[in-house]
């Protein structure tokens, strides 16, 4: 049987009293990396928080297969398979690395938590090394990969990854950028929110644009690598 897919139907979102998504859709598929790109006020973030759930939808749908998934809580989504990896480098400053990952599986058996650990740890060596300091500590790279390591504990289906980037040194986005092209490779599907065109475009299979809450592209990546006018496009009619 065909592992589900995420699907995006007619999605309106209100913030503010505005209308900011206007009946976007579109599907994430697992072990695919796809990606939204567009300008800043486009529609990205408000599209992460509804994927989410901190934020409801006014109309529309966000489906996990057949299981619905407007309305619940950020932790239920979380429950279904779909783990957000947010922008900023969000830790647990007061906790320790290992803390910070261990909070992100608490509702594993005690074997599936150090299985996750271990997964973690090869997967960031870096973190391994550091396991017993505090977060608040760490470079704002580690603090991302913290938050990565967070969601491949939780072993989602699906991850959203919200401004891979932001801020960080090229050599740290390449470890995130590999991490990213492992879990894909696992069979987990990675929706990816990046500043950066070109680096989203190098490693996502799939791609879509939004111009002012409204999609505008939905196709092969590579098609946006050729064809640069149509994001240009999309970021200028901003």
């Amino acid at each position: 049987m065909a592992a589900p897919s995420i699907i995006i139907s007619d999605l309106m979102v209100n913030r503010g009293g505005k209308r900011v998504l206007h009946g976007i859709g579109f599907t994430v598929r697992p072990g695919m990396i796809s990606t939204l790109l567009g300008a800043n006020g486009a529609g990205k973030s408000t599209t992460v928080m509804t994927l989410s759930g901190a934020l409801p939808p006014e109309s529309g749908t966000v489906r996990l297969g057949e299981v619905s998934l407007n309305g619940l809580s950020p932790d239920r989504i979380r429950r279904h398979g779909v783990a957000l990896v947010p922008e900023g480098h969000r830790v647990l400053g007061a906790l320790t690395v290992e803390d910070n990952l261990l909070v992100a599986a608490l509702d594993r058996t005690t074997q599936g938590r150090r299985a996750g650990l271990e997964r973690v740890y090869a997967i960031f060596p870096e973190l391994a090394d550091r396991r017993r300091q505090f977060a608040s500590d760490l470079s704002g790279g580690q603090k991302q990969m913290v938050a990565m390591g967070q969601a491949f504990i939780a072993r989602p289906d699906f991850m959203i990854v919200d401004e891979l980037s932001l801020g960080l040194a090229p050599a740290v986005v390449r470890r995130l950028a590999e991490a990213l092209t492992l879990a894909a490779a696992e069979g987990i599907g990675v929706l990816l929110i990046e500043q950066f065109a070109n680096l989203a475009l190098g490693l996502a299979t799939h791609a879509m644009v939004l111009e002012r809450g409204r999609l505008v592209y939905d196709g092969p990546s590579a098609t946006l690598r050729e064809q640069p006018e149509i994001l240009h496009g999309a970021y200028l009619a901003q």
